[in-house]
C-alpha cells in the first residue's frame, strides 16, 4: 500500500473519532511528516487533546503529555540525576521529552524559563543536564496547545519561539451536524477505536522522501515572491524570515507527498500558506484592525505559477 493510501486510511481513522476537522488533521499530518513541530491554539475543549493523542495511536508513537503550569520547571520537562546509593552513583532518569509524540498542553501557562527550555529541544532534538548530552528519540514530534492570548493567567510566546512553530492550526468550532454527530455517538456509547496504521519506521522513511521531493524552480520563485511581498509592503506589519520561506517550502512538500505526487505544484503551496505563515505575520496582536488572514492577502497579490 502506497503512503498515499496510508495517509488516507489514517485520515478516515482519525475523523471517526474528531468529527468534521478533516483539513484541521491534514495539516497537522502533514507538519509532522515534514518533520516539524506543532502549536494549536483554541479555547478549551475543542478536542486539541484529543486529536494529539489519536496522532499517536495511528502512527504508532510513544506519547507523553505534559499539563504545563506556572510551577513547572525545566527539570520536570528534561529529567534529572538522581544518587543511586546502591551504585554509588548518579543515574540520569529521563523526564516527559524522552517520547516520540510529546503533547505541551496549555504552554503559555508555563514561566518563559521552562518554555524556552522545551523550544531547545524541539530545536535541537537533544537535550543537556548537568552538562551531558542525552539524545530525544527518532521521531520527535511536539504538538503544544495554548489558549487565546487575551485569557487571564497566559505568558504569551514571544516571537522568536513562535517562529519555531513550523504550523499553527485552530480547530474552531464544529458545524451543527458534526456536533450532531457527536452527541448521538455519545448517546449509544459509541467510541472509535483508532488502529496503528503508520509505523514510526515508516514515518522516518517518508520523512527522507519528503524531504528529496523535487520543487522546480518555478516552485521556489513562487515561494520567494510570497515572501517577498510581505517585506515590501506596509501592510504586513511582521514581515516573513528566511525560516519561514523554507517551512513553507518543507510544508509544500509535504502536502504533495500526501496527495501522492512526486512534485510540487502551486496549490500545495497555497494548501498550506495559512497554517505555516499567518502566526509569522500576526505573532500576538491582541486589537488587529486587518480581518482578512494576512497570508489570504498574500495569496491575492502574487499570481500563482505554471509549473
Amino acid at each position: 500500500m502506497s503512503f498515499s493510501a496510508l495517509i488516507d486510511q489514517s485520515l478516515e481513522n482519525i475523523d471517526s473519532l474528531i468529527i468534521g476537522k478533516r483539513h484541521q488533521i491534514k495539516l497537522a499530518l502533514t507538519c509532522l511528516l515534514a518533520g516539524g513541530h506543532l502549536l494549536i491554539e483554541d479555547l478549551p475543549g475543542m478536542g486539541k487533546t484529543t486529536l494529539s493523542h489519536a496522532l499517536a495511536e495511528v502512527l504508532g508513537l510513544k506519547f507523553s503529555r505534559v499539563q504545563f503550569t506556572s510551577d513547572l520547571l525545566p527539570a520536570d520537562l528534561l529529567g534529572v540525576n538522581i544518587f543511586e546509593p546502591q551504585k554509588q552513583r548518579f543515574q540520569f532518569h529521563q523526564g516527559p521529552l524522552f517520547n516520540n509524540l510529546v503533547l505541551a498542553d496549555e504552554i503559555n501557562r508555563a514561566s518563559p524559563k521552562t518554555q524556552s527550555a522545551l523550544l531547545e529541544a524541539m530545536e535541537e532534538h537533544q537535550v543537556s543536564v548537568d552538562g551531558t548530552t542525552h539524545q530525544l528519540p527518532s521521531p520527535f514530534f511536539v504538538i503544544a496547545t495554548q489558549n487565546p492570548v487575551n485569557q487571564s493567567g497566559t505568558y504569551p510566546l514571544p516571537e522568536s519561539q513562535l517562529d519555531r512553530f513550523l504550523m499553527k492550526i485552530e480547530l474552531g468550532y464544529p458545524d451543527e451536524a458534526s456536533e450532531r454527530a457527536m452527541l448521538k455517538e455519545q448517546i449509544n456509547g459509541e467510541k472509535p477505536a483508532l488502529d496503528c496504521i503508520i509505523t514510526p519506521e515508516k514515518l522516518n522513511q517518508a520523512q527522507q522522501a519528503t524531504a528529496n521531493l523535487h520543487a522546480s524552480d518555478a516552485i521556489i520563485s513562487y515561494v520567494l515572491k510570497l515572501v517577498q511581498q510581505s517585506r515590501q509592503s506596509a501592510d504586513f506589519p511582521h514581515p516573513l524570515s528566511p525560516r519561514a520561506s523554507k517551512a513553507i517550502l518543507k510544508c509544500s512538500k509535504s502536502w504533495a507527498y500526501i496527495a501522492g505526487r512526486d512534485h510540487v505544484i502551486p496549490e500545495d503551496v497555497q494548501a498550506v500558506l495559512g497554517a505555516v505563515a499567518e502566526h509569522r505575520l500576526r505573532h500576538n496582536q491582541l486589537l488587529s484592525q486587518q480581518t482578512t488572514p494576512y497570508s489570504q492577502l498574500l495569496l491575492e497579490r502574487v499570481d500563482p505559477v505554471s509549473d
